[in-house]
């Protein structure tokens, strides 16, 4: 890759990634580029490095490599705000005693002084955030009020009052329904439309060659990139899962 001449319509670019746990190398040299507006599922097995990998890219985990973000090389920033990273959901998350709202509005501290109260601009852009995931009005319910489909509408809404250019999704959609499934694609076309970049790590490999038009399959390193059709195809699941990508594919 040519550093130095940044394509104007790549939002996110990755360049020999590397992550390292004491001896174990998680993940060796990650090359993509992502364009705005791109809507990318991420598959791989559990263990495979996905979660390490949009880590890396966010800056909470140390790594080798170039993380560019709108040209910006991210080098030493681990404060990377143009990123929002959605964790996979654990329940303990919700033993936090906080409201929807004070959750959207946490996405635009990057916007003032940490000992700055939230303004009106702020409660503006939150609640306008709520509207574009479809939860307008639950400013004041509590998380352990919501469904599962629900949540993770709130934490996109966190992203969007952000205002980041790439949303990371780690499993976003393990354990949620089918409508709750195209509840959270409607959301995440409207985003793309808009020209966020979405990296949808997924489990299912129906879904990811249903609804993404990119894929790409990550086991250690990038094992392919490219069109479902093509990323989907039996070599390069072989590679990506082993003998379990045939299983995963007849599941």
């Amino acid at each position: 890759m040519s550093h130095g001449h940044h394509h104007p319509d790549t939002v996110l670019d990755v360049d020999h990634l590397g992550v390292r746990y004491g001896h174990t190398e998680a993940l060796y040299d990650v090359s993509f580029r992502v364009a705005h507006g791109e809507m990318i599922g991420v598959i791989g097995p559990n263990g495979a490095g996905k979660s390490t990998m949009f880590k890396a890219i966010c800056g909470l985990v140390n790594h080798t490599g170039v993380v560019e973000v709108n040209g910006v090389h991210c080098h030493d920033h681990t404060d990377r705000m143009d990123l929002a990273y959605i964790p996979q959901r654990n329940d303990s998350d919700l033993n936090f005693p906080i409201t929807v709202g004070e959750l959207v509005l946490a996405g635009r501290r990057r916007f003032r002084h940490w000992w700055g109260r939230p303004n009106a601009h702020d409660r503006e852009v939150a609640s306008e955030s709520l509207a574009k995931v479809f939860l307008e009005g639950t400013e004041r319910k509590a998380l352990t009020e919501l469904s599962g489909g629900q949540l993770q509408r709130a934490y996109l809404a966190r992203a969007l009052a952000q205002q980041a250019s790439v949303v990371l999704l780690d499993e976003a959609l393990s354990g949620v329904d089918q409508p709750t499934t195209a509840e959270l694609f409607d959301v995440f076309e409207t985003l793309a439309a808009e020209g966020t970049a979405l990296l949808v790590a997924t489990h299912d490999l129906a879904l990811a060659r249903r609804r993404f038009t990119r894929c790409l399959a990550v086991n250690g390193t990038v094992r392919g990139d490219g069109p479902p059709a093509q990323v989907l195809s039996a070599e390069v699941l072989d590679s990506t899962f082993g003998s379990a990508g045939h299983r995963a594919l007849a599941d």
